[in-house]
């Protein structure tokens, strides 16, 4: 009993500390809501990946306001922000950085790329080929990048949003399963209702419309609430619904599920993780010392959907990803 009556003190004194804390991230909702209408998800996911150290991968097709969105949120934090346009003929130089010789003093010198920077827009990142995607994957999962003989740490927060056009293929290349695992998110951006499509018109339909984001926060406050979030108490009945969604996506005839057939690789511990990460950044967005099932069950989706591969089979079916995990969803208890 004393020890439930400490952990409810602590998750207490906890939820005030973070009420205090998240009041900068409200701020920069509402700066960037200035200028975007109808993407209260993708900009609510993108503050999660903020706030648990991870990368967002964005997906829609041309026109949702998926690069202005990121764009806004580099604004609306005082710190470095990079965009990349990714194309077939991009170097992993162009990206990471090289060494360049000096003749006067025959030596080389360490030139670095535009990856060092807080906030990375790298956009239409499946027009790269394979040995960009490549030079990504350090950066990404360690936070560093070697250049010759050197390793150079990447400054914080560091965080890569990348947008991806799923109509047209033609020139494009797939991501490998080794990149897209290392995406905390995948956010599918969707079109805007009636009433918010009304909005978008009123609000842009004149030439040089332009909105100033102002900053609003800076990485420092960031770093303090990503050591709240850390702190964020999980119950032992949410961790172990968390582990169950994400077997359930590997063995799932262990949970009753009739979908052996239909899935080729469930997700990895990296998705158990991302998982918990999320859904305690979530907590903390929401004034919350403590994780509840609904915080794990908003972002599972978000987390599993690009970490499932599918097979011949369920395509032949019709079948998604994104529906095999609204069926795992649907059928594991929650707590």
């Amino acid at each position: 009993m004393p020890v439930q009556t400490n952990t409810r003190d602590r998750i207490n004194h906890l939820t005030e500390e973070i009420k205090g804390h998240n009041e900068p991230f409200q701020r920069i909702v509402s700066q960037v809501n200035q200028v975007l209408v109808g993407q209260e998800k993708l900009v609510h996911r993108m503050l999660i990946g903020l706030l648990a150290n991870g990368h967002l991968l964005i997906e829609g097709v041309p026109g949702l306001a998926k690069t202005t969105a990121v764009a806004c949120l580099a604004k609306a934090i005082h710190t470095g922000f990079q965009r990349l346009q990714f194309t077939p003929d991009l170097l992993p130089a162009d990206l990471i950085g090289t060494l360049v010789y000096r003749p006067q003093d025959q030596t080389f010198v360490v030139q670095k790329g535009p990856i060092f920077s807080n906030l990375i827009l790298a956009d239409e990142i499946n027009r790269a080929p394979a040995k960009v995607q490549s030079a990504l994957l350090e950066a990404m999962q360690e936070r560093q990048v070697t250049i010759g003989s050197e390793t150079f740490p990447l400054p914080e927060p560091f965080l890569v949003m990348a947008t991806q056009n799923p109509v047209e293929q033609e020139g494009t290349y797939q991501l490998p399963e080794a990149q897209t695992d290392r995406f905390m998110l995948k956010v599918i951006v969707d079109y805007p209702s009636r009433n918010e499509e009304l909005q978008i018109l009123r609000r842009m339909s004149r030439t040089g419309a332009k909105f100033d984001v102002q900053p609003v926060t800076s990485p420092q406050e960031i770093m303090a609430a990503r050591g709240l979030v850390d702190q964020v108490y999980v119950a032992e009945k949410i961790e172990n619904y968390i582990v169950d969604l994400v077997m359930a996506t590997r063995n799932p005839a262990a949970y009753g599920l009739k979908l052996k057939d239909l899935i080729q690789f469930g997700g990895s511990p990296r998705a158990t993780i991302n998982l918990t990460l999320a859904a305690k950044a979530n907590a903390f967005l929401a004034g919350r010392g403590y994780v509840v099932p609904q915080d794990v069950k908003d972002l599972a989706l978000d987390v599993l959907r690009h970490r499932i591969v599918i097979t011949y089979e369920a395509e032949a079916e019709d079948r998604t990803s994104e529906s095999i995990v609204t069926e795992i969803l649907n059928h594991i208890p929650v707590p």
